[in-house]
């Protein structure tokens, strides 16, 4: 087995089962399981690197699921959805998910997009851009400062107001990407590449809602939207 462990939670018995032999061939250790309830359990239990939740299984839901996944720690969660266009995919993601693969999926595709969360969550470095107007006040060898916002590149450690700001991986990489280019507009199809690795088009809703959650955290006010083009840090 390999050593990144897949805690999978499904309760389509067919899907659950193949899925886990997919995943198992591409080297993953899983932890399959039918229940959402069972899923908190192994959880808690096996502390698996990744988390891949069905929207709809029984005892507790994907989404209730993830939220509890995420009040206890920042493992990578990935929700499966049989619709693309529900609003179980909006409500995964406010719940904390990183990102969302709608069903009927191909097991060559789930195992990329596994890999390519892993990979953001491995090291958060690497964002493009450069300093423009805007660019932040250096205060020591790898901490920015915007306002009342630190941001520790070498870290990985955020702080507002002299309090560390509790971010997920994937909140992390965005904020880097708009920390490296202040003042700059980014679109979404550029974070999706950068900070997703999409190299095609993907579900812009994946970026709105994790800039609504990255401006909870650091400051309604800090990420401004640029209508018709995306999304920029103040300075």
């Amino acid at each position: 087995m390999g050593d990144t462990h897949v805690l999978f939670v499904e309760d389509d018995d067919v899907i659950r089962e193949a899925t886990q032999l997919a995943l198992e061939r591409d080297g993953f250790e899983v932890t399959a399981v039918p229940d959402g309830l069972l899923g908190l359990e192994k959880f808690r239990a096996r502390k698996p690197d990744i988390a891949l939740l069905d929207v709809m299984v029984p005892g507790l839901d994907g989404v209730s699921l993830c939220r509890r996944i995420r009040d206890e720690s920042t493992v990578p969660v990935i929700m499966l959805s049989a619709r693309a266009d529900s609003i179980d995919v909006v409500l995964g993601l406010e719940a904390g998910a990183d990102d969302y693969v709608t069903k009927p999926f191909d097991g060559a595709v789930l195992v990329a997009r596994i890999r390519a969360v892993l990979r953001r969550f491995g090291h958060a470095s690497g964002p493009g851009g450069g300093a423009g107007a805007d660019a932040p006040e250096e205060l020591e060898c790898g901490v920015l400062r915007f306002g009342d916002l630190e941001v520790d590149t070498d870290g990985m450690e955020v702080r507002k107001g002299g309090e560390p700001v509790a971010l997920t991986p994937t909140e992390m990489r965005l904020l880097l990407e708009f920390s490296a280019a202040p003042g700059t507009v980014l679109s979404r199809d550029r974070l999706l590449e950068r900070v997703w690795d999409y190299g095609w088009g993907g579900d812009t809703r994946v970026v709105d809602v994790h800039v609504q959650r990255l401006r909870g955290k650091i400051g309604q006010d800090r990420i401004e939207t640029v209508r018709g083009f995306g999304y920029k840090l103040r300075g």
